[in-house]
Protein backbone atom coordinates (compact mmCIF):
# COMPACT_ATOMS: atom_id res chain seq x y z
CA UNK A 1 0.00 0.00 0.00
CA UNK A 2 1.57 3.37 -0.56
CA UNK A 3 0.19 7.05 -0.73
CA UNK A 4 0.16 8.47 -4.45
CA UNK A 5 -0.01 11.99 -3.82
CA UNK A 6 -2.50 14.36 -2.22
CA UNK A 7 -4.34 17.30 -4.01
CA UNK A 8 -6.36 20.33 -2.23
CA UNK A 9 -9.24 19.38 -0.07
CA UNK A 10 -9.68 15.71 -0.05
CA UNK A 11 -6.17 13.37 -0.01
CA UNK A 12 -6.24 11.48 -3.48
CA UNK A 13 -5.52 8.17 -2.46
CA UNK A 14 -3.86 4.84 -4.64
CA UNK A 15 -3.82 1.43 -2.82
CA UNK A 16 -1.41 -0.58 -4.87
CA UNK A 17 -1.22 -4.91 -4.20
CA UNK A 18 2.00 -5.96 -2.90
CA UNK A 19 3.02 -9.09 -0.72
CA UNK A 20 2.00 -8.39 2.87
CA UNK A 21 4.89 -8.46 4.88
CA UNK A 22 6.02 -11.07 7.58
CA UNK A 23 5.18 -9.26 11.25
CA UNK A 24 7.28 -10.26 13.77
CA UNK A 25 6.53 -12.21 16.27
CA UNK A 26 4.54 -11.19 19.16
CA UNK A 27 5.92 -12.48 22.38
CA UNK A 28 4.43 -14.70 24.60
CA UNK A 29 1.31 -13.23 26.62
CA UNK A 30 1.31 -10.25 24.54
CA UNK A 31 -0.79 -9.31 21.58
CA UNK A 32 -0.23 -6.95 18.96
CA UNK A 33 -2.93 -3.89 19.98
CA UNK A 34 -1.71 -1.17 17.28
CA UNK A 35 1.73 0.33 15.82
CA UNK A 36 3.58 3.67 15.40
CA UNK A 37 4.39 5.16 12.35
CA UNK A 38 7.68 7.97 13.39
CA UNK A 39 7.47 10.15 10.07
CA UNK A 40 10.05 12.59 9.86
CA UNK A 41 9.47 15.61 7.86
CA UNK A 42 9.71 19.21 9.01
CA UNK A 43 6.90 22.30 7.68
CA UNK A 44 9.49 23.82 4.95
CA UNK A 45 10.28 20.27 3.40
CA UNK A 46 6.83 19.44 3.38
CA UNK A 47 5.47 22.88 1.59
CA UNK A 48 8.18 22.40 -1.03
CA UNK A 49 6.70 19.10 -1.22
CA UNK A 50 3.15 21.16 -2.05
CA UNK A 51 1.49 19.99 1.02
CA UNK A 52 1.33 20.29 4.73
CA UNK A 53 1.97 18.14 8.44
CA UNK A 54 -1.79 18.24 8.37
CA UNK A 55 -2.76 17.02 5.04
CA UNK A 56 -0.15 14.28 5.62
CA UNK A 57 -1.54 13.41 8.66
CA UNK A 58 -5.33 13.79 7.35
CA UNK A 59 -4.08 11.60 4.34
CA UNK A 60 -2.92 8.94 6.52
CA UNK A 61 -6.24 8.50 8.86
CA UNK A 62 -8.07 8.26 5.95
CA UNK A 63 -6.40 5.67 4.48
CA UNK A 64 -6.22 3.80 7.79
CA UNK A 65 -10.31 4.30 7.61
CA UNK A 66 -10.69 2.73 4.65
CA UNK A 67 -8.34 0.03 5.13
CA UNK A 68 -10.02 -0.73 8.63
CA UNK A 69 -13.01 1.54 9.48
CA UNK A 70 -12.92 0.14 13.11
CA UNK A 71 -9.17 1.43 14.26
CA UNK A 72 -8.82 4.28 16.23
CA UNK A 73 -6.21 7.32 15.43
CA UNK A 74 -4.11 9.74 17.11
CA UNK A 75 -1.86 11.73 15.99
CA UNK A 76 1.00 13.83 17.90
CA UNK A 77 3.29 16.30 16.75
CA UNK A 78 7.09 16.28 17.92
CA UNK A 79 8.69 19.77 18.45
CA UNK A 80 12.38 20.51 18.83
CA UNK A 81 14.52 23.51 18.88
CA UNK A 82 14.75 25.95 16.22
CA UNK A 83 18.00 25.00 14.00
CA UNK A 84 18.62 21.83 16.99
CA UNK A 85 19.90 19.68 13.67
CA UNK A 86 20.00 15.65 13.17
CA UNK A 87 17.20 13.57 11.05
CA UNK A 88 13.94 14.31 11.15
CA UNK A 89 12.98 10.98 11.81
CA UNK A 90 15.37 10.76 14.87
CA UNK A 91 14.17 13.84 16.64
CA UNK A 92 10.59 12.57 16.27
CA UNK A 93 11.12 9.16 17.58
CA UNK A 94 13.61 11.25 20.72
CA UNK A 95 10.53 13.43 21.09
CA UNK A 96 7.66 10.87 21.34
CA UNK A 97 9.83 8.60 23.58
CA UNK A 98 11.01 5.68 21.49
CA UNK A 99 12.36 3.28 24.03
CA UNK A 100 15.21 2.10 21.30
CA UNK A 101 15.53 5.73 20.31
CA UNK A 102 16.36 7.31 24.01
CA UNK A 103 18.73 4.04 24.52
CA UNK A 104 20.58 5.25 21.85
CA UNK A 105 20.75 8.75 22.72
CA UNK A 106 22.22 7.77 26.33
CA UNK A 107 24.62 5.85 25.01
CA UNK A 108 25.51 8.62 23.11
CA UNK A 109 25.82 11.08 25.87
CA UNK A 110 27.46 8.72 28.00
CA UNK A 111 30.52 8.37 25.45
CA UNK A 112 30.56 12.31 24.75
CA UNK A 113 30.38 12.96 28.32
CA UNK A 114 34.11 10.55 28.47
CA UNK A 115 35.13 11.59 25.31
CA UNK A 116 34.52 15.50 24.40
CA UNK A 117 36.77 18.12 26.03
CA UNK A 118 36.10 21.94 26.36
CA UNK A 119 32.64 23.06 27.19
CA UNK A 120 29.41 21.16 27.15
CA UNK A 121 26.12 23.07 27.49
CA UNK A 122 23.52 20.18 28.10
CA UNK A 123 20.28 22.40 28.05
CA UNK A 124 18.61 18.51 28.04
CA UNK A 125 19.77 18.02 31.27
CA UNK A 126 20.81 21.54 32.93
CA UNK A 127 24.34 20.92 33.14
CA UNK A 128 27.39 22.71 31.97
CA UNK A 129 30.93 20.22 31.57
CA UNK A 130 34.49 21.90 31.66
CA UNK A 131 37.07 19.11 30.52
CA UNK A 132 34.72 16.35 31.24
CA UNK A 133 34.06 17.51 35.02
CA UNK A 134 30.32 18.58 35.97
CA UNK A 135 30.39 22.48 36.77
CA UNK A 136 29.59 23.89 39.92
CA UNK A 137 26.46 26.05 38.45
CA UNK A 138 23.90 27.54 40.63
CA UNK A 139 20.39 27.24 38.87
CA UNK A 140 20.13 30.77 38.52
CA UNK A 141 23.95 30.68 37.08
CA UNK A 142 22.57 28.03 34.22
CA UNK A 143 19.27 29.84 33.18
CA UNK A 144 21.97 33.11 32.76
CA UNK A 145 24.31 30.88 30.27
CA UNK A 146 21.04 29.38 28.87
CA UNK A 147 19.83 32.62 27.93
CA UNK A 148 22.44 33.69 26.13
CA UNK A 149 23.17 30.47 24.62
CA UNK A 150 19.60 30.61 23.13
CA UNK A 151 19.95 33.61 21.61
CA UNK A 152 23.36 32.94 20.43
CA UNK A 153 24.76 36.42 18.08
CA UNK A 154 22.57 38.87 19.64
CA UNK A 155 23.27 41.20 22.70
CA UNK A 156 20.88 41.24 25.51
CA UNK A 157 20.77 44.26 27.62
CA UNK A 158 20.37 43.44 31.92
CA UNK A 159 17.20 45.03 31.92
CA UNK A 160 15.96 41.76 29.26
CA UNK A 161 18.13 39.69 31.64
CA UNK A 162 16.46 40.93 35.07
CA UNK A 163 12.73 40.70 33.48
CA UNK A 164 13.45 37.08 31.69
CA UNK A 165 14.87 35.79 34.45
CA UNK A 166 13.60 36.88 37.60
CA UNK A 167 10.27 37.35 38.68
CA UNK A 168 8.38 40.68 39.20
CA UNK A 169 7.00 39.37 42.62
CA UNK A 170 9.67 38.22 44.07
CA UNK A 171 10.94 41.86 44.66
CA UNK A 172 13.41 41.30 47.72
CA UNK A 173 15.45 38.66 44.96
CA UNK A 174 15.05 41.05 41.96
CA UNK A 175 18.41 42.58 41.19
CA UNK A 176 19.20 45.76 39.50
CA UNK A 177 21.36 46.53 36.65
CA UNK A 178 24.46 46.28 38.22
CA UNK A 179 23.90 43.37 40.42
CA UNK A 180 23.14 41.54 36.97
CA UNK A 181 27.43 42.05 36.65
CA UNK A 182 28.20 40.38 39.64
CA UNK A 183 25.87 37.11 38.44
CA UNK A 184 27.71 37.23 35.15
CA UNK A 185 30.82 37.62 37.23
CA UNK A 186 30.55 34.66 39.13
CA UNK A 187 29.43 32.36 36.00
CA UNK A 188 32.80 33.52 34.59
CA UNK A 189 34.94 32.84 37.53
CA UNK A 190 33.20 28.63 37.63
CA UNK A 191 33.86 28.54 33.74
CA UNK A 192 37.36 29.05 34.29
CA UNK A 193 39.93 29.30 30.94
CA UNK A 194 36.13 29.27 29.38
CA UNK A 195 35.41 32.49 30.82
CA UNK A 196 35.21 33.99 27.47
CA UNK A 197 31.99 32.55 26.24
CA UNK A 198 30.43 35.23 27.52
CA UNK A 199 31.23 38.33 26.14
CA UNK A 200 30.55 41.73 27.35
CA UNK A 201 29.25 44.78 25.24
CA UNK A 202 30.44 47.53 26.32
CA UNK A 203 27.42 50.07 27.74
CA UNK A 204 24.92 47.61 26.82
CA UNK A 205 24.75 43.91 27.82
CA UNK A 206 25.94 40.39 27.31
CA UNK A 207 26.60 37.55 24.24
CA UNK A 208 27.41 34.52 23.28
CA UNK A 209 28.37 33.88 20.46
CA UNK A 210 29.76 30.67 18.26
CA UNK A 211 32.52 28.87 19.43
CA UNK A 212 35.37 25.71 18.30
CA UNK A 213 35.59 24.45 21.56
CA UNK A 214 31.89 24.66 22.64
CA UNK A 215 29.17 22.28 22.14
CA UNK A 216 25.31 22.80 22.54
CA UNK A 217 23.45 20.05 23.59
CA UNK A 218 19.88 20.93 22.77
CA UNK A 219 16.42 19.26 24.46
CA UNK A 220 13.72 17.42 22.09
CA UNK A 221 11.60 20.07 23.78
CA UNK A 222 11.55 23.73 23.50
CA UNK A 223 13.01 25.62 26.07
CA UNK A 224 10.77 26.97 29.44
CA UNK A 225 12.25 30.46 28.60
CA UNK A 226 11.68 30.17 24.81
CA UNK A 227 7.80 30.27 23.61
Amino acid sequence: MSLAHIHSGRPALKIVDQPAPRIRAVPSGTEARGFVLYVGIDEAKAAAAGTSLHRIVEALKALTNDLAPSAETYAAVALAPENSGGRDVDVVRLALQDPSALAEHRTETEELDRAHSGVVVDISRKRVILDNETASLTYKEFELLQYLVLREGRTVDRAEIISSLWDASDEDDTPNERTIDVHVRRLRAKLGRYEDIVRTVRGVGYRFDRHADVSIRQATTPSPDRF
